[in-house]
């Protein structure tokens, strides 16, 4: 779980999730979902994952979420594979991003490797 010092804004894990989910949602975001794993892991509280139909899509909903953190005053962790655009981790502390390009999330397939955790709707 992220330490008050590294978030720049206090914020609610779930509420942020939500919002990061519903604006990647107004991009298009292919399959979106929220796991809740805040019970299953300490690296996070929440995984947002979704897919682009190809890079320039997922750069787009990167920047989206990128762009939603910013506003909000948080301060980013690690963001990774912005540059490949095949699976792009956005690590935002207590929440996680992962943008997928639609063939590496079938792939790796972390809803069936999280298939534990408790998914959220995303309103």
């Amino acid at each position: 779980m992220a330490k008050p010092a590294e978030m720049h804004a206090p914020y609610d894990a779930e509420q942020l999730a939500k919002e990061l989910a519903q604006a990647i949602e107004t991009r298009k975001g292919v399959d979106t979902r929220i796991l809740n794993i805040q019970n299953l892991s300490l690296i996070a509280d929440y995984f947002v994952i979704t897919s682009g139909t190809s890079k320039p899509h997922v750069d787009a909903l990167t920047e989206t979420a990128l762009d939603l953190l910013n506003q909000k005053g948080l301060t980013m962790r690690r963001v990774e594979g912005k540059e490949s655009g095949r699976w792009v981790l956005i690590d935002a502390g207590d929440v996680v991003v992962h943008i997928f390009h639609k063939d590496e999330r079938s792939y790796y397939q972390l809803e069936r490797i999280w298939s534990d955790a408790p998914v959220l709707s995303l309103t």
